[in-house]
């Protein structure tokens, strides 16, 4: 069924993997295996649902702009969806009617999933809501994910991921609702302009759950960036108290010789004081010299 679109089977007692073939369906835009039974892994070479990619919808609109001067079949699709269809997106429950032609989605939660999440699924751009919720999916978060730049809605709740939050993430400019409760991720959470406005009544709701995270919106600090800072600014300090003693030695030492110059620039007793100093260890000097010399003449003479 190459040319279907939607493939709504939610809330049945379906069992058993997703057939790999699923992916041949490049004409799919809305997926929702949602409250079921299936077990085994998520399907590889999802990138293959092409028409839940930028390029493949860009075409699609681009048709059914030509085809709005008539009663085309497209039309009579859209109507006939109109105020009936639900669908669980950004945490709640939504009725798209004419808007359904246009949504694109993907719903696995409520099942018995295992494994990694597909790195292929963050080719699928044009991607506007992903559930893979209440499933028993490992692994990391793909890092690549800040590529799904469609992305409204992304629940990753109640599974068993783990690992650091991609910094990608922040990337995520279209996003609305997050959810990374209850699994096992760790490290500080990332942050940025749209993470940041996510959830803004209680932000942590979104990360609760997750004993390893550290860092704002949670109360919980991270303490080897703490660690990392003290050690910086101590490194920082010794610098500067390094830098402070061999200026000071500088400055003491140009100080101490204009006392010393301007002592004998502007007063003559001590100016005569001192050159008769010099010129008497200088006498001294010399008649040391002098003598050693001689003394040193004399032993190479006599061998």
């Amino acid at each position: 069924m190459n040319k279907l679109q939607f493939l709504r089977l939610s809330h049945n007692m379906f069992s058993g993997n997703i057939p790999i073939e699923i992916t041949n369906l490049n004409n799919l835009q809305y997926l929702d295996l949602s409250s079921n039974n299936i077990s085994g892994v998520i399907p590889l070479h999802l990138s293959n649902l092409t028409g839940m990619t930028q390029k493949k919808n860009h075409l699609a609109s681009l048709y059914y702009a030509g085809q709005s001067g008539n009663e085309s079949g497209f039309t009579f699709m859209v109507n006939q969806f109109e105020d009936v269809l639900s669908i669980i997106t950004k945490g709640q429950q939504l009725i798209y009617g004419d808007g359904l032609a246009y949504y694109i989605g993907i719903d696995l939660s409520g099942n018995s999933l295992t494994g990694e999440i597909p790195l292929d699924i963050t080719s699928l751009d044009a991607l506007i809501n992903l559930n893979l919720s209440s499933n028993h999916l490992s692994g990391k978060i793909p890092n690549k994910i800040g590529a799904m730049q469609s992305l409204e809605s992304l629940d990753l709740s109640k599974n068993k991921i783990f690992g650091e939050i991609p910094a990608s993430l922040s990337n995520l400019t279209s996003l609305s609702y997050l959810n990374l409760s209850y699994n096992d991720l760790s490290g500080s959470i990332p942050t940025g302009r749209q993470l940041d406005t996510l959830n803004a009544d209680n932000p942590s709701i979104m990360y609760i759950g997750n004993s390893g995270l550290c860092g704002p919106p949670l109360q919980k600090s991270c303490s080897g960036n703490n660690m990392f800072t003290h050690a910086s600014h101590r490194s920082n300090m010794q610098e500067l108290d390094g830098m402070s003693f061999y200026l000071g030695l500088i400055l003491g030492f140009v100080v101490g010789l204009w006392i010393v110059f301007c002592a004998l620039l502007f007063k003559k007793t001590c100016r005569i004081s001192y050159f008769r100093c010099v010129d008497r260890h200088y006498d001294k000097v010399y008649v040391f010299v002098a003598l050693s010399w001689a003394s040193l003449t004399r032993n190479s003479a006599a061998k």
